[in-house]
């Protein structure tokens, strides 16, 4: 095993990538969906071989810069792996193209979840079984390297209490990386930590959506799309589930993964030993999520109160769980819908407006979680510098409390959570800019690039005033949504720090 260890990272994820094909081969053996199972166990069998020729070929490879290897590899496995996801979709499918494969390949993989198939009925349990197994494994993907290669380089989020641990944050010198002796180990320590907890979660999702009644295969796909946020579906969403309300509320439950990364990962970062009740990102998160319910259930309250619509106990519970659920599935950029989401419109008469949903979509959710966005510790980090320059407002003189964790996370973390926000923001217009190049409309494109760089495609269908079939939009758009989902999967200082001269120079 300890070649493998040596093997480039990316070289691993493929053959990884090429193992996951057997999962629906089988599964297509066993509902006798033959023509599928031929294509991945092919697929299987190719990508396999290609792996260990790429691997024989690059087994001496010794990075001169492991910062730049770590990132280059991330960099390749989002862009490159989802080209070898799509060849035997493309060939199971048939009826489709292979830019359309490449595409829900690459939404799946980077758990944004966008589909171009919005017919359910088109693509074969296997084939949406493929689908979510991808977007699982992404997720996946998200945990360990945030930990093992974000972390020590002051990024993905990491940067704004970077200088209470002596990193130099995502522009500074790296410092971190120079200690670390084998990053390929690395990998594998956290790999080895993190997986028996996400399938472990997963499993137990799984086993409660059964028990809530759930049939075993769309309790499997949703299960696996809530731990990765990717919002896949292979029934077109949580409307049709046969759980009902109990596996929307253990589906919720698991939300909180999304949140906060100490529920999963508390001591693997070298951080302090700190409960739920201390993390900001998660007290955030409730706070934003409260305050954004309770808005839109009074919204539909006052609906209902003014069109005299008897607003019965049912209706109004209804429209309190189907605001909290979708709330926060937004919020963790997973993007399902709860069942009572429209049967609170239908209450109140009044549409609810998307601009809520977006815009819990671009905060999304913790540092070091699948969730996308801006993240809740950058906002966290803006609001203490807005309350401390408000303090000083009044009292020019005072001194800022909290200790020295809080000063840092108010000065260089607000400094540096800034400078992402307006590059986000930057990378929003610019995408905009190139989807209205290629003919699409300019409240489409608003749509469509905020849900492809939070990485929660169905905001499209959710947040926008009419549904936006995927389907429908230029190839040109496909190719500038798909580079966004990427962007917004490594996020902008990432892909900056490739360019930083300190990091090709080690």
């Amino acid at each position: 095993m300890s070649w493998i260890v040596r093997l480039p990272f990316f070289v691993v994820l493929m053959g990884l990538g090429a193992i996951a094909m057997i999962v629906p081969a089988a599964h297509a053996a066993i509902t006798e969906d033959f023509n599928t199972m031929r294509v991945f166990f092919y697929g299987f069998i190719l990508f396999s071989t290609l792996t260990l020729l790429i691997g024989l070929a690059t087994a001496g490879y010794a990075p001169q810069s492991v910062a730049r290897s770590q990132l280059l590899g991330l960099l390749a496995a989002f862009s490159a792996l989802p080209l070898m996801f799509a060849v035997p979709f493309y060939e199971a499918v048939g009826n489709t193209s292979f830019l359309d494969a490449w595409f829900e390949m690459v939404s799946c993989f980077t758990t944004t979840g966008a589909t171009i198939y919005d017919n359910a009925g088109r693509l074969t349990a296997s084939q949406h079984l493929w689908r979510a197994l991808v977007g699982w494994l992404g997720g996946l993907l998200v945990w360990v390297t945030a930990v093992s290669i974000f972390a020590p380089m002051n990024l993905g989020g990491f940067e704004v209490r970077a200088t209470a641990t002596g990193g130099d944050g995502a522009v500074g010198r790296f410092s971190q990386i120079g200690r670390i002796a084998d990053p390929s180990e690395r990998l594998v320590r956290y790999a080895l930590s993190l997986t028996p907890i996400y399938m472990g979660l997963t499993g137990l999702l799984w086993l409660g959506l059964v028990i809530a009644g759930e049939t075993p295969f769309i309790a499997l796909n949703h299960a696996m799309s809530t731990l990765s946020t990717s919002g896949i579906s292979p029934i077109g969403g949580l409307y049709f589930a046969a759980s009902g309300f109990w596996g929307e509320a253990l589906i919720f439950c698991f939300f909180v993964f999304a949140l906060s990364r100490l529920t999963f990962s508390r001591g693997l970062i070298g951080e302090r030993d700190q409960g739920l009740r201390r993390d900001p990102e998660f007290m955030t998160a409730l706070i934003l999520i409260s305050a954004v319910t309770m808005l839109l259930f009074l919204r539909h309250f006052i609906g209902a109160a003014e069109s005299a619509t008897g607003a019965s106990l049912q209706n109004i519970a209804a429209a309190l769980w189907g605001a909290l659920f979708t709330v926060t599935s937004f919020l963790t950029t997973t993007g399902f819908e709860s069942h009572s989401w429209e049967g609170a419109t239908a209450w109140s008469g009044l549409n609810t407006p998307g601009l809520f949903l977006i815009g819990m979509a671009l905060i999304g959710g913790g540092v070091a979680t699948t969730a996308g966005g801006v993240k809740l510790l950058r906002i966290y980090a803006l609001y203490r510098h807005g309350e401390r320059e408000q303090e000083r407002l009044l009292h020019p003189s005072s001194v800022g409390g909290g200790g020295k964790d809080a000063r840092r996370i108010r000065k260089q973390g607000a400094y540096i959570s800034w400078v992402f926000f307006m590059l986000f923001a930057l990378s929003i217009a610019a995408v905009m800019l190139m989807l209205s190049l290629t003919g699409v409309q300019f409240e489409t494109s608003v749509v469509l690039a905020v849900s492809a760089l939070s990485t929660t495609g169905p905001l499209a269908t959710v947040a926008a005033e009419t549904p936006i079939a995927y389907s429908g939009i230029p190839d040109a758009a496909k190719v500038i949504l798909a580079g966004a989902m990427v962007l917004g999967r490594l996020e902008t200082l990432a892909i900056i720090a490739l360019f930083n001269p300190e990091i090709w120079q080690r």
